[in-house]
């Protein structure tokens, strides 16, 4: 199970490492959009990791719709109504809850990324964040469904994430700004579904170092 702590202090992991990853997200935005998808993440999640701070009562759901509002407030480009979004679906499936079970995480990450396509109405292959939400959704539900532990759904959604950001590369962008470019995008990872990856993959480490017994 994980604690109210836990689950805050996870988020505060994810602005941490999403500040340290907001030049290379910029990098890989400026071959396709506006060269500010790193500090427009940045900015986001440090918002949310204020609120994780010293948020009160100990309720995730609660906590997610803080979140929700404060990434929407600090990020005004399409990605602050598609995270708020996902937010605001977790903060539904979480309400009132201080201890989260593996159901509950399972439940809360299925919710986001439902939120997230049907806000953005992408889908695979359209070189979005969407190309490593939803291979990695569907690899926790059916590692769930195996009865593995959280730790290990969580890193096989992470690796099915990663498999489905790096395809980016290979990929034609359908919606947006970067739809624009047609074939100049070819070669160029998505800088969305990066940051996707990096948001999965902190929450999955995190996870893993609480099973193992570590200190975070």
């Amino acid at each position: 199970m994980l604690t109210y702590r836990n689950f805050a202090d996870i988020l505060v992991a994810i602005a941490a490492r999403m500040e340290l990853e907001q030049d290379y997200l910029s990098e890989l935005d400026r071959a396709l959009g506006d060269g500010d998808h790193g500090v427009t993440m940045s900015l986001g999640w440090q918002a949310i990791a204020d609120k994780a701070g010293s948020f009160q009562p100990e309720d995730c759901g609660a906590l997610l719709k803080e979140a929700a509002m404060a990434f929407l407030n600090a990020v005004g480009s399409l990605v602050g109504p598609l995270y708020a979004t996902a937010f605001l679906r977790g903060s539904a499936v979480l309400q009132g809850k201080s201890t989260l079970t593996e159901e509950d995480v399972i439940a809360f990450w299925t919710a986001a990324v439902q939120g997230i396509q049907e806000r953005g109405k992408a889908q695979v292959g359209d070189k979005t964040m969407l190309d490593t939400w939803i291979p990695a959704v569907e690899s926790l539900q059916k590692a769930y469904s195996e009865q593995k532990d959280l730790a290990a759904c969580l890193q096989e959604a992470a690796l099915a994430g990663e498999r489905g950001m790096t395809s980016t590369k290979d990929l034609l962008p359908r919606l947006g700004r970067s739809s624009r470019l047609g074939e100049r995008a070819l070669g160029h990872q998505d800088p969305g579904a990066t940051s996707a990856w990096i948001i999965l993959s902190v929450f999955a480490d995190r996870v893993s170092a609480l099973q193992q017994g570590h200190v975070l």
